[in-house]
């Protein structure tokens, strides 16, 4: 019974694998490999056998066409984060990882509950970290991606090429990592670049494991922040209002802040901040009745540089003052 349900489970396996799985661009292969053997120091032979076992998921190239940063307006995609379930779940990560978060926040700055909710909007605080082959991933973006978007293929590249330096000064097998269908890896999703560059070794146990450590995990998500221009004790978003119709001729697409909130205000555009000369920039979400207008300070446009989307960054905003909000409730009670 038992090797007639094993051999059920290959056919099943190789039929719906094979609607997925398909073969990667040969050529861009084979010049992809000369890069790394020229530039890096790989051995072509070794290289090639690698990718004769990598595969182009067409699975993923849907996925990534329909972002829900994109699909869905705020109103809806928040809903998706700011559960009971996470919420509660943000208060047992931190409850059992407090020392952890404490001591992060005293070398980064970050405050425990903005790593938290990070954690929790990228992997459930660890549960859900993928099930796709890294290398799958990277090839089938590097090399297919969606409309030929020829920035976002050069981007994938690159992640592809850091996966292989990552695994040789690592010691890992490349076709053993797994993660989401863009490529990230771990409890924090890190793609293989930032694993080079932010991840830490937060237990000094000699080793930067972001894949079940949960220590280094915390750690090299405040680095990461802290790295990308995090300041300590400052807001992150502002709430606004806006008199002037002309008001939209101040929004920017990358959130980036570039003007002081007291140029807003002679733009018919307020705030209960309480530093004016502070820069900010000016962007909108859409409500459930109204669209909102909000003040994106220095802190937020460095969570955005973990994942470059409005709606994102305040997800991990509003769920960390849900978590802290929740736990403080709990400690008082």
């Amino acid at each position: 019974m038992i090797n007639i349900l094993r051999l059920l489970s290959v056919s099943l396996l190789l039929i719906f694998g094979t609607v997925d799985a398909a073969s990667l661009d040969q050529v861009a292969v084979d010049a992809f490999i000369g890069e790394l053997a020229t530039n890096d120091g790989f051995d072509r032979a070794e290289l090639a056998r690698t990718f004769k076992e990598a595969q182009r998921s067409e699975r993923i190239l849907k996925a990534m066409s329909r972002p829900a940063e994109k699909s869905k307006p705020w109103y809806e995609y928040q809903k998706h984060f700011l559960t009971d379930l996470r919420i509660s779940g943000g208060i047992e990560f931190w409850n059992a990882n407090v020392d952890t978060l404490g001591r992060a926040t005293d070398v980064y700055g970050v405050p425990p509950e903005i790593i938290v909710a990070i954690i929790g909007v990228e992997t459930s605080y660890g549960k859900i970290t993928g099930g796709d082959r890294v290398i799958d991933a990277l090839a089938t973006l590097a090399f297919h991606y969606p409309q030929g978007n020829v920035k976002r293929m050069t981007f994938f590249r690159e992640q592809l090429r850091q996966l292989f330096l990552m695994s040789r000064e690592q010691h890992l097998d490349p076709l053993e990592l797994t993660g989401s269908y863009a490529g990230a890896m771990g409890i924090p999703q890190f793609m293989p670049e930032s694993y080079r560059k932010f991840a830490v070794d937060f237990n000094n146990d000699g080793a930067r494991n972001i894949w079940q450590d949960r220590s280094d995990a915390i750690g090299s998500v405040a680095n990461y922040l802290k790295s990308h221009g995090w300041n300590r004790g400052e807001s992150i978003v502002l709430p606004a209002s806006t008199t002037n119709s002309n008001a939209d001729e101040l929004l920017t697409d990358s959130v980036k802040p570039n003007r002081r909130i007291s140029d807003f205000a002679t733009h018919g555009v307020t705030t209960a901040a309480l530093n004016s000369d502070e820069l900010a920039a000016l962007f909108t979400l859409e409500g459930q009745i109204s669209l909102e207008y909000w003040l994106a300070l220095n802190n937020f446009y460095a969570i955005m540089k973990y994942n470059p989307r409005t709606k994102y960054a305040m997800a991990v905003v509003k769920l960390a003052e849900a978590i802290r909000n929740a736990r403080l409730a709990q400690q008082m009670s």
